[in-house]
């Protein structure tokens, strides 16, 4: 099984050398109820020699659906202009929750030399690591050629064919208050609830905040899905309330040996406003 990850103290011996072959991103974002810009927060400090991708910048423009992702050339001329071609090594990191979901679309679009970075920018200022202020520096464009990998997404109708399928578990990251109906969805217009037959594993059960907002260890992830009773040894399904934070159960269901994992990719954005969906909500929480 690949090593998805790279830890604080690699990046930092590897950014030493300067490697042509490397781009570092930092992917930190926002959703649109925070009134605030993650590109803000990147020119005030950042992994130094790290270049800012907008997830809104390299998501479908033309969807009713936000984070949808977009086509193969629109994500390549996105990625190319940050100086990335196919034999780049990329490596992601956030300040919250949205790595997992760079490296799936790199991923998607048949870039598997892409990794995320253990504990994100969070872990790398707790320990004191160098810091780089302003914008980023010159970037010299490349060529970089994507290829869309089948059986990665889940459409709405394979979700509602799933639903009466035994072989198949859904997840929903999203937190127990938005899940059950009893807090805003975090997009206008949208409301809250599940859909039928979907777990609840919040995706902030999968990070350990007494270790610097690492990822958790396999065993403890693996006891987060086994205590929400989502079976993830068969085919999964992946959702939450716009396809970001769905992708960090997708990763950790692939760190735990299944590949057989699929992004929900409208997830709730799309689910809560279909008039033609079912949509639960739970009065109170046991």
């Amino acid at each position: 099984m690949a090593n998805w990850l790279i830890q604080t103290e690699k990046l930092s011996t590897l950014l030493e050398n300067t490697p042509d072959n490397v781009v570092v991103l930092d992917c930190s974002w926002y959703l649109p109820e925070a009134g605030k810009h993650a590109k803000d927060d990147f020119v005030q400090g950042h992994i130094p020699g790290a270049r800012f991708i907008d997830l809104s910048d390299i998501s479908d423009p033309d969807s009713p659906y936000v984070n949808m992702l977009p086509t193969e050339d629109f994500f390549a001329a996105h990625v190319s202009q940050l100086g990335i071609d196919n034999e780049t090594d990329v490596i992601v990191y956030d300040a919250g929750y949205v790595s997992c979901r760079l490296w799936w679309m790199f991923r998607t679009f048949g870039h598997d030399r892409v990794r995320i970075l253990n504990g994100g920018w969070r872990k790398w200022k707790a320990e004191g690591r160098p810091v780089e202020v302003g914008e980023s520096r010159p970037i010299e464009t490349r060529s970089f050629n994507a290829r869309l990998t089948a059986g990665q997404v889940a459409t709405v109708d394979d979700v509602r064919a799933a639903i009466d399928k035994a072989d198949t578990t859904i997840v929903d990251a999203r937190t127990a208050a938005r899940f059950d109906g009893l807090e805003g969805s975090g997009y206008p217009g949208v409301a809250s609830g599940y859909m039928p037959g979907a777990i609840n594993t919040p995706w902030v059960r999968f990070f350990d905040p007494e270790r610097n907002f690492e990822f958790v260890a396999p065993e403890k992830a693996r006891a987060v899905f086994a205590e929400a009773d989502a079976d993830i040894s068969r085919n999964v399904i992946t959702t939450c309330g716009s396809g970001v934070t769905a992708c960090i159960l997708g990763f950790m269901v692939e760190q735990l040996g299944n590949p057989d994992w699929r992004l929900y990719d409208g997830s709730w954005h799309e689910w809560g406003q279909r008039k033609d969906l079912p949509k639960l909500v739970k009065q109170s929480r046991s």
